[in-house]
């Protein structure tokens, strides 16, 4: 399935505008349109739902979000040079697709989304973190956003589906799993990409889930948990003593031991601790 449209193979869309990937902006471009077709899929059933895209860059997961049936993909680019090929796209699909020129950490998308709204990305490498941190903590749950679907460096995508016990268990896990299920559902070697990153990359699913699993006030709980994993082998007794109080007597109320370290401590622990911190 190398044409899934009447558009031209990405090769020669990235030949054609002079597009070369920048180290700066985070860029890889991801060119077969089998794979990026394979990602779109994992988004689930588009034919109702708008379609946010952050770093579309020549346009291939643009292309597959379109081809799998999105009501409206709203994509948002930082690198002026490709805006001229994503307007090729726009020309095929004039009512369907909106090319926002700009730094996602800047705009709004919401002001041209409609809901039911999923979220779909080959997240540039650079801010991928801090938007899905963004994603993850908005100021009202649920989000503006039903599902996303992003593409992060392997390792990151290891720390949001990480378990208790893991070295990769910690603040990302916990963000993502109070609020979400999160799932790796693809994972893409380096030499998908071009130019071919250092390391393997993968795609990672999130659901929003209507309430959080556990309750805890969200802004108690973050700090918690920034505060245990910033020290993650010493004991919690000392690691959470910038928390103040008697943290001890806390900690054995949400029943925890003292002498554990965060690592170990599972998602309903935190969020039991940050109860316990409100009172």
């Amino acid at each position: 399935m190398s044409q899934i449209d009447a558009l031209p193979p990405l090769r020669d869309v990235i030949a054609t505008h002079e597009l070369k990937a920048r180290k700066s902006l985070g860029q890889n471009f991801l060119l077969d349109l089998n794979l990026t077709a394979k990602i779109a899929r994992q988004v689930g059933d588009l034919a109702n739902c708008d379609v946010l895209e952050i770093g579309p860059g020549p346009g291939g997961l643009t292309r597959g979000l379109l081809a799998e049936g999105a009501r409206r993909v709203v994509a948002v680019e930082k690198d002026r040079r490709c805006i001229p090929a994503l307007e090729d796209i726009v020309a095929h699909h004039p009512e369907r697709l909106q090319v926002l020129e700009g730094d996602a950490l800047d705009i709004d998308p919401t002001l041209h989304l409609t809901a039911p709204i999923r979220i779909a990305a080959n997240l540039p490498y650079n801010i991928g973190t801090e938007l899905l941190v963004r994603w993850l903590t908005p100021p009202r749950w649920p989000p503006f956003w039903q599902s996303l679907t992003l593409m992060f460096q392997r390792e990151v995508a290891e720390r949001i589906t990480a378990q208790p016990g893991s070295k990769a268990y910690g603040r990302l896990a916990i963000l993502a799993q109070w609020r979400c299920t999160a799932n790796i559902v693809l994972s893409l070697p380096p030499e998908a990409f071009t130019p071919p990153p250092k390391v393997s990359s993968a795609v990672v699913h999130l659901v929003a889930l209507k309430e959080p699993k556990f309750p805890a006030d969200a802004k108690t709980l973050e700090r918690v948990v920034a505060t245990a994993f910033n020290q993650r082998r010493k004991m919690l007794r000392s690691a959470l003593k910038p928390l103040g109080g008697d943290i001890e007597d806390r900690l054995r109320a949400a029943g925890i031991a003292p002498t554990d370290r965060a690592e170990n401590i599972p998602l309903e622990g935190f969020c039991a601790l940050a109860r316990e911190l409100v009172h």
